[in-house]
């Protein structure tokens, strides 16, 4: 009788046991089957993605910030602006335009930064690469400050001497380009 149940069991694992597993592998591989199609991918794309929550370091510093000869701009002064846009929870965007109602553009630089931190007495830093050099963005009561390891990298994006590194003021109302 042991020997009879022995048979049984004996067949039943090798009959059964290896249909299972295979049963197994191939529910678990269509659950990871990706769209193929454009059109599939971007509805699954829109069902399961949800909106990033920001984080509070990026929230303070979303805004438009300018230097100093933007309040001066009617009367022909150069003037710099860098606007900060979320790019994801711990992201931002990064657009530097100069001046181009009057004069060529002296600097351009588009580039994302990542948080690095944020306390009382630094403010909010952020740090991106630029022209091959570490650069941090510091965002302190209203003031956004860049700068870099290598003092001369940021020159690389501006024209006739001119830097992205300083101090640029956060406007509280719109930027106006002209």
């Amino acid at each position: 009788m042991i020997k009879n149940l022995r048979s049984r069991l004996s067949f039943f694992t090798r009959t059964s046991f290896p249909i299972t597993i295979a049963a197994l592998v191939a529910l678990t591989s269509c659950s990871a089957l990706t769209p193929t199609s454009p059109d599939m991918a971007e509805n699954t794309a829109s069902e399961t993605q949800k909106p990033a929550v920001l984080t509070t370091a990026v929230q303070t510093v979303i805004g438009d910030y300018v230097s100093d000869g933007y309040d001066k701009r009617t009367q022909g002064y150069d003037w710099v602006s860098v606007m900060v846009r979320p790019s994801g929870n711990a992201e931002i965007d990064i657009k530097v335009r100069a001046r181009a109602d009057i004069k060529q553009p002296s600097c351009s630089f588009d580039g994302t930064a990542k948080l690095m931190g944020q306390d009382n007495a630094h403010g909010v830093i952020f740090q991106t690469v630029a022209n091959d050099s570490l650069t941090f963005l510091q965002f302190k009561e209203g003031v956004l400050t860049i700068d870099s390891q290598d003092k001369y990298a940021l020159n690389y994006f501006c024209a006739g001497g001119a830097t992205l590194a300083g101090d640029y003021q956060k406007l509280a109302g719109n930027l106006k380009l002209s």
